[in-house]
């Protein structure tokens, strides 16, 4: 476990981003992970039901998840870049933004599209696509701001 938190705290201060940033996007090498946070680990498997975007609580149809709450949208300045939820790629470049809201952690596009989450519950540090694929792993560092490492077809559609 020390191995993956020191893992994980050592790429965000190599990732310069604004000072307010809430996190940072950057795409990750699923093969270099360390076992327990990549998706072979049960707690962070597509296939562990308490991930399933059909799970209320993961779910599009949860109103907390949606875009159209008024806390996701992107017309809020929370959300907008040099919002306290705003997400950058390690370029500085504005990438989008990340909601925790009825019990997920919900990683938007620029444009308002939920594009992944982080499972309701705290038992994993993975994110998921809204299809439910394994897509790549979360930190939060002690401020409150967010690590977002993303496999490179997950991270694109951020992008889309």
């Amino acid at each position: 476990m020390l191995r993956t938190v020191l893992f994980l705290s050592c790429l965000v201060p190599l990732c310069p981003s604004p000072a307010v940033a809430e996190g940072v996007l950057f795409v990750l090498d699923q093969s270099q992970l360390p076992f327990d946070l990549g998706p072979g680990a049960r707690a962070n498997s597509p296939a562990n039901v308490r991930n399933a975007p059909s799970q209320f609580p993961n779910s599009a149809g949860n109103r907390a998840n949606a875009a159209g709450a008024p806390g996701n949208a992107p017309s809020n300045s929370a959300n907008a870049p040099g919002g306290a939820n705003a997400v950058y790629t390690p370029d500085g470049d504005y990438a989008g933004y990340a909601v925790q809201a009825g019990g997920a952690l919900n990683l938007f596009s620029a444009g308002g599209r939920r594009v992944a989450y982080q499972p309701a519950g705290g038992h994993t540090k993975s994110l998921f696509s809204i299809q439910g694929q394994w897509c790549g792993t979360v930190s939060r560092d002690a401020t409150g701001g967010h690590a977002f490492g993303m496999t490179l077809e997950c991270a694109r559609r951020v992008f889309d």
